[in-house]
């Protein structure tokens, strides 16, 4: 028998599919059994085609699934995908007939447990601290009472309420709004552009630019606040040159632009009191230094005017030292005169003793010349002497008028009702508990000194003996 009696009997029972009626039936198959379902596993691949939509492949230990996101799903996506991050991904499965292969259309992607999310911010937070993102000599100091106060946060919720009411209780200040959004897609790039324009405005531009930025946000999951862990909100607020204050979720919630900012606030309303002191506060701080400074500029003041008087009290009366002065100028003047005459009758004498040696002739010659020369010296001699005693006088009334200068104050706080009290050894005495009953005292006044005993009557005050006739002004 040949090879061809024994050949297989074709089946000719069997349907018969062309290639797209194949792939329609699978895919039908496939979509009517995992209409639904829930896949785990971590992403590899993960690549945003231009046109917006995500693929990426969801991969275990042993196989391999492929995925896509359409664009409008992945702008609703709560996280951004990366790769080696482990998630649960929901849609259902199909098959795309083009290339034989099946695929899972991606509905919602989540975290695959809180351990895996805390892996992903930790690993994230290494990477930029390894950077000098978060080293502390890149915190910059807030200031002090900021004119102008940029809040980017969400226009509609509570926090900007908050923060507002907050201000206006402690200091009222000018606050700009940068309205964004906190949470979903596309809240970190808003986030980011936020803190990047208060920091491009001009100074002294229409818009005034903030001196301090606060970003806020309200309490949520771990979820909710993700957007505030993204890599570009993180190197925003590191690069802002504008002083930040973060101020995400309530106390215990932990950020990585917390790291990143300049001063963390545990909730929305402790930044605004980082932001500005009280105002209140700081009128009672003022009111009290400024008695402080009135204290002690009265304290200074009494103490120079108490120096200042014993000062006084030690120099001499400066009538005495004028009075005396001129006395010895008028003395000295009447001694010149006196001693100017004398030489010239000296000199007649000599003229008269020589011209009675000489001839009758020649004496009454040479008489008349010398006399003629000494009439001509003597107003010139009278002159100079008279010249000299002005300048004296002038000398003398310049001393006097820096004496009188010197004692004006003195005077003039005695003209004006004020008295120095002196014991009896001329000590003066400043308070009451210095002085017993009985002790002799001397007062003071800008026209006299009067004697008085402490506790009797004053003495009745003795009237003044005129000036004796003869003795008149030596001014």
């Amino acid at each position: 028998m040949d090879d061809t009696s024994i050949a297989a009997p074709v089946r000719t029972n069997l349907t018969e599919y062309t290639v797209s009626e194949l792939a329609r039936a699978l895919k039908r198959s496939i979509e009517e059994n995992f209409a639904y379902v829930r896949v785990r596993g971590e992403i590899t691949g993960w690549k945003r085609h231009s046109s917006g939509h995500c693929y990426l492949c969801l991969k275990d230990s042993e196989a391999v699934l492929d995925a896509v996101c359409w664009r409008t799903t992945a702008m609703r996506l709560g996280i951004r995908p990366e790769d080696g991050m482990e998630v649960v991904c929901s849609g259902r499965l199909t098959t795309f007939p083009g290339r034989s292969k099946y695929q899972l259309i991606i509905e919602t992607i989540e975290l695959a447990g809180i351990g895996a999310l805390l892996k992903l911010l930790e690993d994230r937070r290494r990477r930029l601290a390894a950077e000098g993102l978060f080293a502390p000599e890149r915190k910059k100091q807030l200031p002090y009472l900021p004119e102008v106060i940029g809040i980017v946060t969400s226009p509609s919720g509570a926090v900007i309420r908050d923060v507002l009411h907050r201000l206006s209780d402690r200091f009222p200040r000018r606050v700009l709004l940068w309205p964004v959004a906190v949470q979903g897609e596309g809240a970190a790039a808003q986030v980011a552009a936020a803190i990047t324009g208060f920091n491009r405005l001009a100074e002294g531009g229409a818009v005034p630019r903030p001196q301090l930025i606060i970003v806020a946000r309200g309490g949520g999951s771990l979820e909710d606040l993700m957007p505030f862990n993204e890599e570009i909100v993180v190197r925003a607020a590191a690069a802002s040159k504008i002083p930040l204050i973060s101020a995400v979720g309530h106390e215990t919630d932990t950020t990585l632009i917390d790291h990143a900012s300049d001063r963390r606030a545990p909730t929305p309303t402790a930044a605004a009191e980082m932001a500005v002191p009280v105002r209140l506060d700081l009128i009672a701080d003022l009111g009290g230094k400024s008695s402080r400074l009135s204290a002690g500029l009265s304290r200074l003041f009494s103490e120079r005017r108490l120096h200042l008087a014993g000062l006084a009290r030690g120099l001499p009366d400066p009538h005495d030292l004028i009075g005396a002065a001129a006395q010895r100028l008028d003395d000295r003047a009447e001694r010149l005169r006196l001693a100017a005459d004398g030489r010239l009758r000296a000199s007649r004498h000599s003229v008269d003793l020589i011209a009675a040696r000489l001839r009758p002739a020649v004496l009454s010659a040479e008489l008349d010349r010398l006399r003629a020369r000494a009439a001509e010296f003597e107003p010139r001699l009278r002159a100079a002497m008279a010249r000299f005693v002005d300048r004296s006088r002038h000398s003398l009334d310049n001393f006097a008028g820096r004496l009188a200068t010197h004692s004006e104050r003195h005077e003039s706080l005695l003209a004006r009702g004020y008295v120095v009290v002196r014991n009896g050894v001329a000590r003066v005495l400043t308070g009451s508990a210095d002085i017993r009953a009985g002790d002799p005292l001397d007062l003071e006044f800008h026209d006299g000194r009067v004697g008085v005993i402490a506790g009797s009557k004053p003495r009745p005050r003795t009237r003044r003996q005129p000036t004796p006739p003869g003795q008149g002004s030596l001014f």
